[in-house]
C-alpha cells in the first residue's frame, strides 16, 4: 500500500512567541512537527506494519522543514519529499494546488494528514486536495480500519461519533484520540539519515510555477492582556443586573 502523510512545521506553542512589525521572529525560536500531523504519521506506520507498502511524508515549505521530516523519518516513515521555494507565498489555496501538482504524478492508496495546524489553524489543505484530486474524504477521524479497498473510520463530530465507509484511494485527517504517536528512537534517528529524501522546486512540478497565493496576511498581532475578573457584590437580583449590564455595555455580547 502507497501512503503519502503530509507533513507541517509549526511553532512549539508551549514556547514564548516574538512578534516584530507583525511579524514572528524565529531566530531563537523552537519549531516541531505540527502536533496533528503526528497522528498521522503514526496511524500510517501502523498501517504499513500491518499490511505492508511505502509511506512517504510530503511537505510544502522553507528548507528548516526538513527537520520535522527527518523527525517523522525516525519515527519509522520510509522517505520524504520537501516542495521549497522562495516564490511560495504559502496561503491554503496555494499549499494545496502544489500538492495535488506533485500527487497527480503518484501512485497511492491512502493520503493521511492532521485536521488542522496549530499555527493558523485554519484546517483547509486536506480538504481542497481531497476536492482537487477528486477523492473521498473524512475529516477529524479517531480510528481508522483498512481492508482490502475499503477504509472504515470513525469521525468527532461535536462530541457523537460518526462511522464512515470508503472506497480507497481516499484522505483522512487525523484527530487527537486516534492513536499515541511514538518517540523517534536513536536506532530509528540513526535510520533515518539514510533514508531517501528529496528536494523539489516549483520548477519540478508541471504548472505549478504559475502559482499565485489567493490571500495575503496584512497583519499579526498578540491578542490582547486577560484583564483582572471582577467580584459582584450585593442581593442575587442587583449582581445579576450589574452582570447583565456590563456584559451589555462593556463586553458588547448581548
Amino acid at each position: 500500500m502507497d501512503i503519502f502523510v503530509f507533513v507541517k512545521q509549526t511553532f512549539d506553542t508551549e514556547e514564548k512567541i516574538v512578534l516584530q512589525n507583525g511579524i514572528v521572529q524565529e531566530d531563537g525560536a523552537k519549531f516541531v512537527i505540527n502536533p496533528y500531523d503526528e497522528y498521522a504519521v503514526e496511524q500510517a506506520i501502523q498501517i504499513r506494519d500491518d499490511v505492508g507498502g511505502k509511506v512517504t511524508l510530503l511537505s510544502v515549505g522553507p528548507e528548516r522543514t526538513a527537520e520535522a521530516l527527518r523527525t517523522a523519518l525516525a519515527m519509522g516513515a520510509d522517505e520524504a519529499v520537501l516542495i521549497s521555494d522562495e516564490r511560495i507565498q504559502g496561503d491554503e489555496f496555494e499549499v494545496a494546488e502544489i500538492l495535488a501538482s506533485y500527487l497527480r504524478g503518484q501512485s497511492y492508496d491512502l493520503l493521511l494528514g492532521g485536521n488542522f495546524s496549530v499555527d493558523n489553524g485554519a484546517g483547509q489543505v486536506a480538504i481542497r486536495l481531497a476536492s482537487l484530486l477528486g477523492l473521498p474524504h473524512a475529516a477529524s477521524i479517531t480510528k481508522l480500519e483498512i481492508t482490502g479497498g475499503q477504509a472504515l473510520a470513525h469521525r468527532d463530530a461535536e462530541g457523537d461519533i460518526e462511522v464512515l465507509e470508503l472506497p480507497l484511494p481516499a484522505l483522512f485527517t487525523a484527530q487527537q484520540g486516534l492513536n499515541e504517536p511514538r518517540y523517534p528512537s536513536l536506532p530509528g534517528i540513526m535510520k533515518a539519515k539514510k533514508k531517501p529524501f528529496q528536494h523539489l522546486t516549483l520548477d519540478d512540478l508541471e504548472g505549478a510555477a504559475s502559482l499565485k497565493a489567493k490571500t495575503i496576511r496584512t497583519e499579526l498581532t498578540l491578542p490582547p492582556e486577560r484583564k483582572a475578573g471582577r467580584i459582584l457584590k450585593g442581593e442575587l437580583a442587583a449582581q445579576v443586573a450589574e452582570l447583565v449590564l456590563a456584559l451589555r455595555t462593556e463586553s458588547k455580547v448581548i
